[in-house]
């Protein structure tokens, strides 16, 4: 389920969480200075579907894969070139200086060929090579197969990479310090090519269809973000490595009836709860070729994960990361790639789930690094010794780092996102490195989410900036002073599009569970709203860790389907209940441990019956709720735990059985079987479907190959034994997002708002005060 939420939007209201205790039964409403009103004109135009989903009108487009260049002269982005392709482009920051470094024209593999079509490229340290990757297709979730080619500057020659490979079969390519060689993924093998005599030197002998050398089954790709699984030493004599087993891992078989004259196959190892999971292992072999010593990382490797892995700081030593099944427990392991013997640095428990850390980075020459912990209540950055292990704070306070941008040891600065005042919001800061509580916000006052890609030296950034009447703008920015200096992409004919149509008040409120928690929410007034009339609510829920849906952001085409809603007369709301990615702290987050389903549905039921009591212009007997992927999981649970609360709902792609889904998502929230199989029994949905009484709408696509479509078939049966009635749509060979296919996406959204229309309606005189 992670899949469409790796965004990761996190803020923090940690005030007021701090002192929630689980007592009381009211549930009020409260005022304070994040709730907002958003005055938006009566008269405007109509969302068209046309508009939205096949001429792209409101379409807010990025500055696609931008690299910083290592020496500071500028940053790199693609530009499409006049005869054809894509040139890559060079801006200095400063005076936004424009030089054309590698033209479309050079990138032709012969002068009768186009030129590469480049997915994603990457520069050597000295920026006189240029890997381009090309050619993609998926592995799983991804597109991480496909060609490489390298361009030197120097010599204007454009070489491909992988000798007589198959199309299409490589994998996470890059270059060596000295950008001599480049090491590459094939067919579960790694190989190494020199640049100079395209000679190419097979390391690993043993990958075939379950010993994986150097990237990852489905499900660590899936839930550990887990893609590229190698990497150089930083004098680039070793490659360090995992390597996986996935023998013993039940398959998943999945069915394509639509794409040959008969059906064909397809099997991939696939753990669900309780399932066996793949043996994982890190090694580290010589880059010339030789044998393999393997890290002696302690635990059976069936009932561990080895979740980061990375060279510390030398060329001699391994920091690896490993957590227990159960993911209550991460430790730090520094292990000698001599002996392969391993030692425990840093240890992170909890009741619950523990956090593996992305942001590590070696400092003080390779004496200390930097790490995320929540261990304060708070996630924040600290300085660990490498000998001792002694752990100092460098942020500390009742708020949440969201992410590390850059540590610049050469400044003094760790430059990280936060939102300490307002958990809907994101924000630049900048702390001192050496730990005296040094604090400076950066971004402007501008209230809305801020996102940046840091120079090295950290004196500039590409800065994008979002609100919920804002389209994304891109500029580039001097720091510390936050000035800009150029607008890279203005959004603007979007942003005249999403001007000019009619809107209702948009407004944030707040309000509070049973137990005194304050959730975040957000209220879509209809258009021409009369409050001396009651509309039907639609809620959009998702309700799980990985996401959060109610932020001061561009909502894209969500937002703007919510939009026509508006227009149609509905009013539509979505509240972020406990246990969702919000920066509002530990217990925040993990409150809802072995309750997914459960007490995250409860607090949406609250939420709701303090919106009544607050707007008499809700009825109460006309409430929608839909959601995707959890928020489906979400939907059907609302549906059928309150069924005298929610009269329809829309459930795409959920997880009806917790235990059909993955060992890795599933265990983290839910616990381990045996021991948590009743937890399971009552927090999956389809426990209690007998309790259905609205209208439902089960939508799922036959080819997702994430949260299966065995789930909401057996959802269909289990209706269908209690006599209930509903309505369900199958998309043939649709994966999780329900979106390949022309049309799909219409189509999706046509039938969702024609369901509401029927069963919600907006004209009912008998709704009238």
């Amino acid at each position: 389920m992670t899949g469409l939420y790796h965004s990761r939007l996190r803020h923090t209201f940690t005030a007021l969480i701090a002192s929630v205790a689980l007592a009381g039964c009211s549930t009020t409403m409260t005022s304070t200075p994040t709730e907002s009103t958003q005055h938006t004109g009566q008269s405007g135009q109509q969302v068209q579907f046309d508009d939205l989903y096949d001429r792209g009108l409101y379409h807010a487009s990025g500055v696609g894969p931008t690299r910083w260049l290592s020496d500071g002269s500028g940053y790199t982005v693609l530009e499409p070139a006049s005869a054809g392709g894509q040139s890559l482009v060079r801006y200095h920051p400063a005076t936004q200086q424009r030089d054309v470094l590698v033209a479309a024209d050079k990138l032709r593999p012969s002068p009768s060929e186009e030129p590469l079509t480049i997915a994603d490229y990457s520069w050597s340290d000295d920026g006189q090579k240029l890997l381009i990757f090309t050619n993609t297709k998926r592995s799983w979730r991804t597109h991480t197969l496909g060609d490489y080619w390298v361009f030197d500057l120097a010599t204007q020659q454009l070489q491909k990479l992988g000798g007589s490979a198959e199309p299409s079969t490589l994998q996470f390519a890059k270059f060596n310090p000295a950008a001599t060689r480049v090491a590459y993924v094939m067919k579960n093998n790694i190989y190494v090519e020199e640049l100079a005599t395209r000679r190419i030197t097979q390391l690993t002998h043993d990958g075939n269809d379950t010993i994986v050398n150097g990237t990852f089954d489905w499900v660590n790709e899936e839930e550990f973000m887990l893609r590229d699984g190698f990497r150089w030493s930083p004098d680039g004599q070793y490659i360090a490595y995992w390597q996986l087993d996935t023998e013993g891992t039940p398959l998943f078989t999945m069915i394509n009836n639509t794409d040959s004259l008969y059906p064909t196959v397809k099997q991939f190892p696939y753990p669900k709860v309780g399932e066996t999971n793949a043996a994982m292992r890190i090694g580290v072999l010589p880059a010339q070729g030789g044998k393999t010593r393997w890290m002696k990382i302690p635990g059976d490797p069936r009932q561990h994960y080895l979740v980061r892995m990375q060279w510390a700081g030398n060329s001699s030593q391994l920091l690896i990361q490993q957590l227990t099944r159960s993911q209550a427990v991460n430790i730090a392991f520094l292990a000698d790639i001599a002996t392969g013997q391993a030692r425990p640095l840093v240890t992170e428990t909890t009741d619950s789930w523990a956090e593996y850390v992305d942001d590590v980075e070696f400092i003080q020459g390779g004496q200390a690094f930097t790490w995320l912990s929540e261990r304060s209540g708070y996630r924040h950055l600290y300085r660990v010794q490498r000998d001792s292990g002694r752990i100092q704070a460098i942020t500390r306070g009742h708020w949440d780092v969201i992410e590390v941008l850059q540590i610049n040891e050469a400044n003094g600065w760790v430059y990280f996102i936060a939102s300490p005042e307002n958990p809907l919001e994101r924000y630049l800061f900048r702390a001192s490195l050496d730990g005296s509580g040094k604090l400076e916000r950066l971004t402007p006052a501008q209230p809305g989410t801020h996102s940046y890609q840091l120079s090295a030296n950290a004196n500039y950034a590409v800065h994008t900036y979002s609100n919920i009447a804002q389209v994304p703008v891109v500029d580039m920015i001097s720091l510390p002073d936050h000035r800009s200096i150029r607008v890279i992409k203005d959004n603007v004919r979007a942003q005249q599009a999403f001007d000019q149509l009619q809107r209702g008040e948009f407004e944030f409120f707040q309000v509070e569970a049973r137990d005194g928690l304050v959730l975040d929410g957000y209220l879509m007034k209809p258009t021409n709203f009369d409050p001396n009339q009651r509309y039907p609510i639609v809620f959009y829920v998702y309700g799980e860790p990985w996401g959060q849906t109610v932020s001061n952001s561009w909502g894209g085409e969500r937002m703007l389907f919510h939009t026509y809603l508006t227009q149609q007369g509905y009013i539509v709301a979505s509240v972020d209940n406990r246990g969702t990615r919000s920066p509002r702290g530990f217990e925040w987050r993990r409150s809802i441990y072995k309750n997914l389903g459960d007490i995250t549905v409860r607090d949406q039921y609250d939420a709701l019956q303090g919106m009544l009591q607050r707007w008499s212009f809700i009825d109460a007997d006309r409430v929608g709720i839909w959601g995707h992927s959890g928020g489906g999981s979400q939907t059907l649970n609302a549906m059928f735990r309150y069924p005298n609360a929610y009269h329809v709902g829309i459930a795409l792609a959920p997880v009806p059985d917790l235990t059909l889904y993955d060992t890795i998502y599933q265990e983290r929230y839910s616990g381990l079987l045996p021991e948590a199989a009743e937890r399971y029994r009552e927090t999956s949905a389809i426990t209690h479907a007998s309790a259905l009484a609205g209208r439902l709408l089960l939508v799922h696509g036959t080819a997702d190959d994430n949260v299966h479509f065995q789930g909401t078939e057996r959802l269909v049966n289990e209706l269908i034994k209690h006599g209930k009635q509903f309505d369900y749509f199958a998309y043939p060979n649709r994966t999780h997002g329900i979106h390949e296919g022309k049309g799909t996406t219409r189509h999706l959204r046509t039938m969702m708002a024609d369901f509401l229309q029927r069963y919600l309606p907006v004209n009912d005189s008998s709704t009238s005060q």
